[in-house]
Formats: structure tokens, sequence, C-alpha cells
């Protein structure tokens, strides 16, 4: 077994750094442009607090905000996997019948296209103000790029691949294990980078409407809270937390399907 020397190690580290640095030197430069911003036109607290105000915010409330990111983050994965699950199985009956791609596809895309602020107060309705219900929420918004993704990897299959299977006999099942699902994975993945992102923004908008009824304590029903007692400073830190799951959220689905799917991603994706 090789072992890494000192030299690969500093080259690994300077790359870290190559590409973080400037994202980072970005973000403390907007920082000092908001607070010099507060200070000049001495912005009211309630209007736009300071970085520090809002640091201090956070600090105070690092309890709720953390319980938060838990309750919003347990929503917004088990919704995504409930999204992966029916999505991919919606794509594998729409690869296999041309009949039931055409019939029922427009309706996928109309999950997509009607506002899910206009689904949550109906599943409330139907599910009541409970954690599923924010569940489904997640997994209504995150549907769509799955079954798209998924159904476009699942036909995208070589065709000479596909005849060398059938003329060695292979049947529907053989061909869709063997072939179009290896295929699929690949853009299996590309749909979950774009439905982790919806799946936080699903949570949080499924918790503005859950925690009306219920001491419900995700991130949105933090800052339904908080924007009602006119506490911006706390309100921001939510903000700033809910984006740092968002980022959790990517930088989980990179690192499982790098760990578990790299033999079927293609080097483009």
């Amino acid at each position: 077994m090789s072992v890494p020397n000192e030299s690969s190690t500093a080259n690994v580290s300077r790359s870290i750094w190559a590409a973080c640095l400037p994202a980072a030197l970005v973000g403390l430069a907007s920082l000092l442009l908001w607070e010099a911003a507060v200070r000049y036109w001495q912005l009211p607290r309630i209007l736009l607090p300071s970085p520090v105000e809002v640091a201090r915010a956070a600090w105070d409330e690092r309890d709720a905000l953390w319980r938060g990111s838990l309750i919003t983050g347990a929503a917004a994965l088990f919704g995504l996997l409930l999204a992966v699950f029916a999505g991919t199985l919606v794509a594998i009956l729409f690869s296999q019948s041309r009949w039931l791609r055409t019939a029922f596809y427009p309706y996928v895309i109309f999950l997509q296209t009607v506002p899910i602020v206009a689904i949550a107060p109906l599943l409330i309705t139907w599910s009541g103000y409970r954690f599923r219900t924010v569940i489904l929420v997640v997994a209504i918004i995150s549907l769509f790029p799955i079954v798209s993704n998924v159904t476009a990897g699942l036909m995208s299959i070589d065709r000479n691949l596909l005849d060398l299977h059938r003329l060695y006999g292979a049947g529907r099942w053989q061909v869709l294990r063997g072939l179009r699902i290896p295929t699929a994975i690949g853009y299996l993945v590309l749909g979950l980078r774009i439905s982790g992102g919806l799946a936080v923004i699903g949570a949080i908008v499924g918790e503005f409407f859950v925690g009306n009824g219920t001491s419900y304590d995700g991130l949105g029903t933090l800052m339904t809270g908080w924007q009602a007692r006119q506490r911006t400073d706390a309100l921001m830190a939510a903000v700033g937390a809910s984006t740092i799951l968002g980022v959790a959220m990517f930088a989980l689905i990179n690192g499982l399907s790098g760990r578990w799917l790299r033999r079927w991603i293609p080097a483009t994706h």
C-alpha cells in the first residue's frame, strides 16, 4: 500500500486553499461592506442589523437554531428520499411504456408548475399540522428533477448495446437491470444535486404553514415567529442557518455519490 508523501500532501493543501481563498475573500469583503453601510447610513436595527448583531443573535439563539436545523434537515432528507423512491419508480415505468410516458408526464410537470404555497394548505387540510406534512411538501417540490433526469438516463442508452442485449436474447427486465439502470445512475445524481437544494426550500416553506398550528420548531417556524416579533437579527441568523443547511445537503449528496456511485458516473457529471 502506497503512502502519500509530503509533496503530494502539500499539493493537495495548496489546491484546497486555491479553491477556497477567492470565495473567502469575497465573503469577507461583503461583510465589511455590509458593516460599513449600516454604520454610514445609521440604518435602524429592525431594517438591517449589522453582521456583528446578527452573529450575536445567532449565538444567543444557538440552541433554537441548532434544534431547528436538525428538524428542518430531517424533513428535507426524508422528503428527498421519498422523492427519489417515487421518482425512480415513475421513471422506470415511463421508460418501459411510451403510452404511460405520454399520458402521465404532463402531470409530473404540473407538480413543478403549481406554486408550492398553493399546495401546502391543502396538504395541511388532508394530513394535519404534522412533521409528515412537511415531508410531503419536500417530496412534491423535489420530485420533478428526479423523474426528469432519471427518465432521460433510462432512455439515453447506447442503441448498439441495446441491439447486442437483444441479440443475446435479453428480456425487458435484463435490459433494464444490466443496461438502463447503470446508465441512469449518473442522471440520478444530477437530479439529486438539484433536488437537494429544493428539499431545504420545501421544508422551510412547509414549516411556514405547519408551524402556525403547533409548537413545531423548524427553521421556517422560527423565521415566522422572529419576523412577527420584528427580530430582524435573529431572522437573518435563521436565514444563514438555512443556507448552511442547503450547502450541507449538497455536500452530502456529492460525498455519497462520489464514494458509492463513482464507477457509474461519467467524468462529465
